[in-house]
Parts: structure tokens; C-alpha cells; sequence
């Protein structure tokens, strides 16, 4: 089965600090793959009280969109986790040079109980597994940000992580399912992350099968996400759906 299970769909640093929606990441099974995408604040929780419980010595890679607390925060834990304390030496850890560089969020000593570490970076492609991804294009966020496009056998998911809005974004994220950050409820200028209409666009230009949202601010959590998924799915002709702690998509069902 190739789902994706999202451990927390927490954003912004309110959110995430109180709480008020988990922040452990997602995690992809693709092809008998498995990944964890932005290992947040209690991802190892959220791995272990998982129904069905979620094993981390079962991951392939670990991957980091960025550096910021709430995309990183468990990585190192995590490491350890996939690599049975250190003594299975395994996996591949995907991250932007400046998570590993001047202040690292991968602590040194952890770097080595993986296989290797790939840096990523724009146009960059790369294999973990039966799973192959792409970072097509540097976001426009306050650290070094990718966003990524992953392709199965028969399924493709695209992942816009924290970003602002810039002309063409859309054409670089063409999934058939399309999982999309958007932490702002209304626009603000001076925030580096999407708004509600931003994605609204986004969903609206690019058609996918499956539309999701996820990290939210406490603007959109005030908003109450799911109706507002609710009034997407109505006004676009398109089937989007409000991400909720711990639930799992089954993207068998969105494939072409």
C-alpha cells in the first residue's frame, strides 16, 4: 500500500510551541519504501503511539525540506531511532548544506550511523529506495528551502513546504497528489509562507487528483481547515482535504 501518514500538521512556531496540533512530520510508504519528510518536535512520539504502531528501524531516509525548529527538531533522535542507537548502521539522511554547515542541526557524532548523506539542491535528483525525488527549484523562505516532487511506479506526490508565493511556483509541484503548507490564513507580507488564496491558486492552476493542506498557523487553525477544505472542494471542482494529526492517505487512489 503506498500511503502517506501525516505525524503532525502543526505550523508556525505558536502552534507547534503550545502544541495545539502535533509536529511530527509525514511519514511516505512508497513501493515498499518508507521516508520520514521534516522530523518536527515529538516525531519520535508520534512514531511510537501510531495506530498501527510505526517503526523507525523501518525508514530508508530521512529527509529535511529545512532547518527550522519545527521541520528539525527530531532529526537526531530520529537517526538514532532508524539506526537501532547507532549499532545498524543504515539509511540515507537528505538535507540543504546549511543544515549540516556553520550551525548544524545534524549533530556531528549522528552523521556517522547512517550509510551516507546527501546534500540537496536546486534541479537536484536523487534515489532512496524505490523512491525517486527531485528538488526543482530553491523556495523563497529565511533558510535554505526545498520543495519536493516524489515519483512511484504508477504515483507521484508533490510536497510545497514553507515558502512565499512567487510567480511559477505552481508549475514546479505537479503531482497527482499535491500536500501544501499553508500556514497564514490571510496574506501578510512580511511572513515568508503561503496564505490561503496563495494555495488556492496553486491547487486551481495545477488540477491535482488529491489536494492537501497542512501546517497551520493559528490563523488557519482558528479558520477551522477542514471547512475550509470543505468550500475549496465546492468552489474549485477539485477534491482537497484538511490534513488532521495522524490521519493517513491512501494514494493508490489518486494515481493516473
Amino acid at each position: 500500500m503506498n500511503v502517506v501518514k501525516f505525524l503532525g500538521t502543526a505550523g508556525a512556531r505558536f502552534v507547534v510551541m503550545k502544541q495545539l496540533r502535533a509536529s511530527g512530520g509525514i511519514w511516505l510508504t512508497l513501493d515498499g519504501t518508507h521516508v520520514l519528510i521534516d522530523p518536527g518536535p515529538g516525531a519520535l512520539i508520534r512514531c511510537l503511539t501510531s495506530k498501527p504502531k510505526l517503526d523507525p528501524q523501518d525508514l530508508e531516509g530521512i529527509i529535511l525540506t529545512h532547518r527550522h525548529l519545527d521541520h528539525s527538531n527530531d532529526i537526531n533522535i530520529m537517526i538514532e531511532a532508524m539506526t537501532n542507537g547507532g549499532f545498524k548502521k543504515k539509511g540515507v539522511v537528505f538535507a540543504p548544506k546549511d543544515a549540516l554547515q556553520g550551525d548544524p542541526v545534524i549533530l556531528k557524532y549522528v552523521r556517522e550511523q547512517v550509510d551516507h548523506i546527501e546534500i540537496l539542491k536546486e534541479k537536484g535528483k536523487y534515489q532512496v529506495g524505490n523512491i525517486s525525488f527531485g528538488t526543482p527549484i530553491r523556495l523563497k523562505h529565511g533558510v535554505e528551502t526545498y520543495g519536493i516532487n516524489f515519483r512511484g511506479k504508477t504515483s507521484s506526490i508533490s510536497l510545497i513546504t514553507d515558502t512565499d508565493y512567487f510567480t511559477g511556483l505552481a508549475s514546479y509541484f505537479t503531482g497527482d497528489v499535491l500536500i501544501v503548507n499553508v500556514v497564514m490564513s490571510q496574506d501578510n507580507n512580511t511572513i515568508e509562507h503561503l496564505c490561503l488564496q496563495e494555495a488556492e491558486q496553486i491547487i486551481k492552476a495545477n488540477k491535482p487528483r488529491l489536494a492537501i493542506l497542512t501546517h497551520f498557523g493559528m490563523g488557519m487553525v482558528k479558520a477551522k481547515p477542514w471547512e475550509i477544505a470543505e468550500h475549496l472542494t465546492k468552489k474549485l471542482g477539485i477534491n482537497v482535504i484538511a490534513a488532521r494529526d495522524g490521519m493517513q492517505v491512501d494514494i493508490d487512489q489518486y494515481t493516473k
